[in-house]
Formats: C-alpha cells, structure tokens, sequence
C-alpha cells in the first residue's frame, strides 16, 4: 500500500511537460553543480589522451538538459527492450521517436538539437542510467568502460576522424547525457546560482 502512495505521488508531481530547464538569472542556459563537474571531468579525460577541449554549447546543453528531464518522467524500460534511453517521450515540444538498438530511427535523435536547441548541426549522444542517482564522476567511469561510448569522449574507432566542436551536458535524478556536434556553438559555460 506505501509503495503504491509513493508511485501515485510521484505522478502527480513530476512534470510532464513543457520541460522547465534549469536557467540563470539572465535567462540563460546554466549548469548544476554535477554538469559542470561533468563538463570538466571529461575535458580533463580527453587532456589525458593529449586530445584538445571540446568547447561547451548552450545549444546541446538545452538538448541534453531537455532529454535527462524526459528521460526521468517519461521513460521506462520495458521488459523487451525495444526502446533504449536515447528515445523521445510525445511529452514535450519535440518529435517523440522509439530508439533501438538497430539504430533503425537514428536520425530521431541526430535531428534533436536543431528541433529543441537550434543548433545547426547533427548531434550524437551518450546516455548513462544510476538507479541510485547520476553523478559527473560515476557516468564518465560507466562511459570510460563502455566500447559503444568510450570512442566518442576520445575520437577513436569510428569517431576517430571527427573533430568535435561543441558538447553539451545534463545530469538531472537518475540520468546524465553528453551531446556532441561538429559544428562550432561556443557559448558561455554559466553556473546555474
């Protein structure tokens, strides 16, 4: 009976749409403490590797902030695993796409940040899940050991011949998302007062 109170409330609680991203007194985009930290932890990475910074875009930070807060009221994972976390919800002011694992609605989320962010270019995503909750340090270690998203923090594989020019950031409850693009939207990374 308590576990059915708790799932009610937090339905009735969550926001389902529009998305209220996180912004700063100006109105600008701004990271949270985790996003920021998130930000510098992977520069820091790609440092290790002698590879150079990758500039911060407000354009995919607003993508990748939109889609963690998505992710976190919308999306489920269902037991036969047809959807995977780089799906859309039909909950917001954006085309809502099922992604799987065959890649099949790829474009679905390489159109994302020219639907949401304005940003002129495709954008590539990598998402991690905590059930306990996303931190900065705990979804780069998750993407550090994966062979599907280590290769877009550091240029190698099949990303090893594109020179990234922007990323964005969102770490919001139980997910964090990077958003990268080969197109140049250099912004003022902000904290978020």
């Amino acid at each position: 009976m308590e576990m059915n109170s708790i799932v009610l409330f937090l339905l009735l609680c969550l926001p389902l749409s529009p998305v209220n991203l996180p912004r700063d007194p100006s109105g600008e985009i701004c990271l949270n403490v985790e996003e920021k930290k998130l930000y510098d932890l992977i520069m820091d990475y790609r440092r290790s590797k002698k590879l150079k910074p990758i500039p911060f875009s407000s354009k995919l930070t607003q993508v990748a902030q939109a889609h963690v807060h998505d992710l976190t009221a919308n999306f489920d994972y269902d037991s036969k695993n047809l959807c995977n976390p780089h799906s859309w919800s039909s909950k917001g002011s954006w085309t809502a796409c099922c992604y799987t694992a065959d890649h099949k609605y790829a474009k679905c989320m390489w159109d994302k940040p020219r639907e949401i962010g304005g940003y002129t270019g495709d954008g590539f995503e990598i998402a991690y899940f905590s059930s306990a909750g996303a931190t900065a340090a705990d979804g780069l270690e998750g993407w550090k050991k994966s062979p599907g998203h280590n290769p877009l923090l550091v240029n190698t594989g099949m990303w090893s011949k594109v020179e990234w020019k922007a990323i964005g950031v969102g770490v919001y409850q139980q997910y964090a998302v990077v958003w990268f693009g080969e197109v140049l939207d250099q912004s003022e990374k902000r904290e978020c007062p």
